[in-house]
């Protein structure tokens, strides 16, 4: 997999991953604040209408006054107010979102009406506002207790739906979506941009300059960077130069190695071979190493890269399998008679293996001479 999808696919699953987190956070926060907002707006409300009902729970617990009655009214027609209960200290209803449970002591009223929650008797213990959520439902269950002078007169049970928030949380949470859309794109587009402009677009020059390396030149062509693409191609670039000394300085050993031995072989053919008698050295391959007779177009000394059938006839086979049982048995001599360049010779092959790498078949054709026991 290439290194552009694979830092797509992990910016793209790093980006999701954290705009969902973020959005889940982001949405626990938004009902949170919403939440106590609406609790808090409901609370201050109450408390702002809070002197009006408890001078008329002072004056008379039994009956609501007109004072109350406009403020219960005007709470009631709060769009967020599904529901709203009003009682006295004991319990008695005296405003009820339905007309006909007003007047109703506590005891009838809950034998009509359940209520979703114990928060009405929660704020009447710990005298000040509760608020517990309705179960499956968007409502909010806030009691607030009317107090004066540390009394409790009454309480205040208000249902507030939390849906009008809840569309807004939702409306806020598109908004999230989309500006995390646009943030993520802009943000994607600016680092691909400095990933394929600092990295991508250098390594594929340098991948580039590697592939047009050739044995001749052994460099590499790439421009210096201050960063570590550069390092790499400047280690690259080290590495190559001590391959080219190090091949260098091998030709060099290889060449003298072999001059030396086209000496050695010269000596021992001139100091052992008769004048008459033709040598032929070649190596595990049969290539003609060295001869001590001359070769067409070939110098005695340095035969090239000839094989051994470009020196004998190839219908000499007596030749070819005296070399091939020779290399059958390292440094044992295999002896024969052919017939070479018109003339019968008696023939000789050996081949000359040690420990080292060198693997030489020596194969000298010796002239016969008639009347002679060779």
């Amino acid at each position: 997999m290439r290194l552009t999808v694979k830092w797509i696919l992990w910016f793209s699953g790093i980006s999701l991953y954290a705009a969902i987190l973020g959005g889940f956070v982001a949405y626990g926060l938004f009902q949170q604040v919403f939440k106590q907002k609406l609790v808090q707006d409901t609370v201050d409300m109450a408390r702002l209408y809070a002197p009006i009902l408890t001078k008329g729970l002072a004056r008379n617990e039994e009956a609501i006054s007109f004072n109350e009655l406009d403020v219960i009214t005007k709470m009631a027609h709060d769009e967020r107010i599904a529901n709203l209960l009003y009682l006295n200290k004991y319990g008695e209803v005296r405003w009820y979102t339905d007309a006909t449970k007003i007047a109703m002591t506590w005891g009838d009223f809950t034998k009509q009406v359940s209520l979703p929650t114990d928060a009405i008797q929660e704020a009447l213990v710990a005298k000040e506002p509760v608020q517990i959520p309705v179960p499956d439902s968007t409502l909010l269950d806030i009691a607030i207790p009317l107090s004066s002078n540390g009394e409790v007169l009454g309480v205040l049970d208000m249902q507030v739906d939390q849906k009008g928030a809840f569309d807004v949380i939702s409306a806020d949470m598109r908004k999230y979506a989309a500006v995390a859309l646009v943030v993520m794109a802009v943000l994607g587009f600016c680092l691909y941009f400095f990933l394929h402009h600092f990295i991508i677009s250098p390594l594929q020059d340098l991948r580039d300059g590697v592939e047009s390396i050739s044995f001749r030149a052994l460099e590499v062509k790439f421009p210096p960077r201050q960063d570590e693409i550069g390092e790499v191609a400047a280690a690259l670039g080290l590495f190559l130069s001590k391959v080219k000394t190090e091949l260098a300085q091998s030709s060099v050993r290889d060449k003298r190695r072999a001059e030396a031995e086209n000496h050695w072989w010269q000596a021992i053919l001139t100091a052992v071979i008769s004048k008459d008698s033709r040598a032929i050295v070649v190596d595990e391959d049969n290539a003609v190493l060295f001869t001590n007779f001359p070769i067409p177009n070939v110098s005695p000394a340095g035969p090239g890269r000839l094989h051994l059938l470009d020196v004998i006839d190839t219908q000499q086979q007596e030749v070819l399998r005296m070399v091939g049982a020779a290399l059958e048995q390292p440094n044992r001599i295999v002896e024969g008679d052919t017939v070479f360049r018109g003339e019968s010779c008696h023939v000789k092959a050996i081949h000359l293996q040690s420990e080292g790498e060198s693997r030489r078949t020596l194969i000298i054709l010796d002239p016969k001479r008639i009347g002679l026991h060779v």
